[in-house]
């Protein structure tokens, strides 16, 4: 990892004050920083236990706390097409099913009591069990994590929870425009079939079973399959005489398989959905991509920032700062770590531009390919990544979760070590090179998401049109919510479910009390999982009833404040301020609606729907 001694900023104030010494600096390139230094964060241990399990182990004294993850390989890419979905409900009843010893409310009492997190999450090939705790409270919470990694329960209404859980993201997945145009995206580009395209439906989910679960746990956690990796207040070898003994022991199991692509990628052509409800379009173009031992990687990376790397790309100079446009645009060369992604760039524009949008975005991409990168693109994209690059392992949480994501994917734990370099030696005929081996502009499958009657021409225009139907399959009746027997979707408000909405209104004070409410604040704080490992992430979100919000995000890179109006959408991030694009504010503003405050304000509101579908068990409990 590297950074400069001295900002151009604090350059220019020291020629400043030193003006009758030295000679005047009128340019900004005139000034001369320092070299580059090499800062050297240290790495954590590893340790293999002979039934396969690696360790990571990376002390941090700075904080009286210890946290990390055990990485599991086996995510929803392994799971079969009948049952997509799979992944995410066994994630979300891993956690709060508890253990056999313990039910998941008694493991909120426990946990919460200590301010301490043990949580479940998922990806397409992994999931996860993490831990946070205070040094003081390592011996007690421990054995809770080990238990809960080795021997969920699964217990049915919580699965029946996820599952409704599934069954309402299902039903709202048409919503926002920017959902449906990366979601069909993904089965252009990689295929319809390919377990990265797959979503699941109504009859996925109701197809799942608590044995399915614990097929799943019994297939894939195997200490074979696991990376520990652990940050934190402690002393090395005492912490891994304590692994070493609960899982040294620990019988092998099969192990995961490799992955598997699957799935045609689309042809080249042009692609729609109609959404009549919105006022702009969702425009994305994408072809197959590459992987990350490609050798070519660091000069792609290099082509990628030229072509959208924020506000100094191609695409947003071109497309929103000189012809206006568009809010947001960006995209590039995907290369998996262990499979290849795809090649895709997306934006939105106002629905009257939308086939003008189209050819500037297809002339861009081909720009990449046929105009030669400049001296001031290049060194600007190089300067931009390795300046990103020093906050991607600059602490020693961040260094740990890179060896784990090296160790995951079997890359060399040096692998980072030689980044910087091989990317000051991409030039611009490497660039040129890769563009023109990677990025097919004539292989481009392009979606659009709009109101056709609202763009500028036909879309016919540009070549034949396939018209995709994004309908979400009911199978002629909908899969009650908690496994119970299948209902039909409801078509209107019902006198059952006008009573049920009166009698949860009662519950919550009546419309007065209701009425009265201006405002609401939630403050949370969580462990999310990511492909670098576990991140803490807090928000403080406040709701100004109906329809605006601010929320912030309080991450390990800086905070993050969002700020959603009917008619305005920004963020503050340490990067500066940056319009939302209005894709996403409408999706912010769906959701507002949807809040159960603002249900509970509109019962009498005709454009609100009201339904019982029936009566069904949640665990023990009749519901209706």
């Amino acid at each position: 990892m590297r950074f400069r001694k001295m900002t151009t900023a604090a350059a220019l104030l020291l020629a400043s004050i030193a003006g009758s010494a030295t000679a005047q600096i009128e340019n900004y390139k005139d000034i001369k920083t320092p070299a580059l230094r090499q800062v050297n964060i240290p790495q954590p241990k590893r340790i293999q236990l002979p039934n396969g399990m690696v360790i990571f182990l990376q002390e941090d004294h700075e904080l009286p706390l210890i946290r990390g993850s055990a990485t599991i390989r086996g995510g929803e890419r392994e799971v079969p097409a009948a049952k997509a979905g799979l992944a995410s409900i066994l994630t979300q009843s891993w956690r709060t099913g508890g253990t056999q010893n313990r039910t998941g409310d008694e493991l909120d009492q426990f946990l919460e009591s200590r301010a301490a997190f043990v949580e479940t999450s998922g990806d397409d090939d992994s999931t996860a069990v993490s831990i946070n705790v205070l040094k003081g409270d390592w011996d007690a919470v421990y054995p809770i994590w080990v238990d809960l990694l080795r021997n969920p329960a699964f217990r049915q209404d919580k699965i029946d929870l996820a599952k409704t859980q599934a069954n309402t993201a299902i039903s709202r997945r048409n919503d926002d425009p920017s959902s449906i145009t990366s979601r069909e995206v993904q089965k252009l580009g990689y295929g319809p079939d390919s377990p990265y395209a797959r979503h699941p439906e109504y009859a996925t989910i109701a197809s799942i079973t608590r044995d399915d679960l614990v097929a799943f746990h019994r297939q894939f956690v195997h200490p074979n399959n696991i990376i520990i990796g652990l940050v934190g207040d402690f002393d090395s070898a005492k912490l891994e005489r304590q692994l070493r003994q609960t899982f040294g022991t620990w019988a092998r199991g099969p192990q995961a398989p490799k992955p598997v692509m699957g799935g045609t990628p689309a042809r080249p052509g042009i692609y729609f959905v109609a959404k009549d409800d919105v006022t702009q379009s969702n425009i994305a173009m994408v072809h197959p991509g590459t992987t990350r031992n490609n050798p070519d990687y660091y000069a792609i990376a290099v082509m990628n920032e030229v072509l959208s790397g924020g506000f100094s790309g191609r695409l947003m100079q071109r497309l929103r700062s000189e012809r206006g446009l568009t809010y947001g645009v960006g995209g590039g060369l995907g290369a998996g770590w262990d499979h290849p992604t795809l090649f895709s760039v997306s934006m939105a524009t106002k629905s009257g531009t939308t086939l003008e949008s189209i050819d500037a975005l297809r002339k861009e991409v081909g720009g990449i390919v046929s105009s030669p990168v400049t001296a001031e693109e290049l060194s600007l994209a190089k300067e931009s990544i390795l300046n990103a690059y020093v906050f991607q392992m600059d602490t020693r949480a961040k260094a740990l979760n890179q060896q784990v994501l090296l160790e995951f994917y079997g890359f060399p734990s040096t692998y980072f070590n030689s980044y910087p370099n091989e990317i000051q030696k991409v030039t611009a005929a490497d660039i040129t090179r890769v563009a023109q081996k990677y990025v097919k502009p004539d292989q481009l499958a392009v979606l659009v998401v709009g109101k056709q009657a609202d763009f500028e021409k036909p879309l016919s225009t540009l070549g034949n049109v396939t018209t995709l139907d994004v309908t979400i399959p009911e199978l002629n009746a909908r899969p009650a919510a908690a496994g119970g027997a299948a209902t039909a979707a409801p078509a209107g408000s019902n006198p059952a479910g006008m009573a049920l909405a009166r009698k949860v209104l009662e519950y919550a004070g009546g419309k007065a009390a209701i009425d009265a409410v201006k405002s609401i604040r939630v403050i949370a704080s969580r462990n999310v999982q990511t492909p670098q490992g576990p991140m803490s992430m807090e928000t403080n979100s406040l709701l100004l009833l109906p329809n605006s919000m601010r929320q912030e995000l309080t991450l390990p890179m800086g905070q993050v404040t969002q700020v959603i109006t009917p008619t305005a959408a920004f963020a503050i991030t340490p990067m500066g301020t940056q319009d939302i694009p209005s894709s996403a504010r409408e999706a912010a503003m769906v959701d507002l609606k949807s809040d159960p405050m603002n249900i509970l304000r509109n019962i009498d509101n005709p454009k609100y729907t009201f339904a019982a579908t029936g009566a069904s068990k949640v665990g023990t409990t009749d519901t209706q």
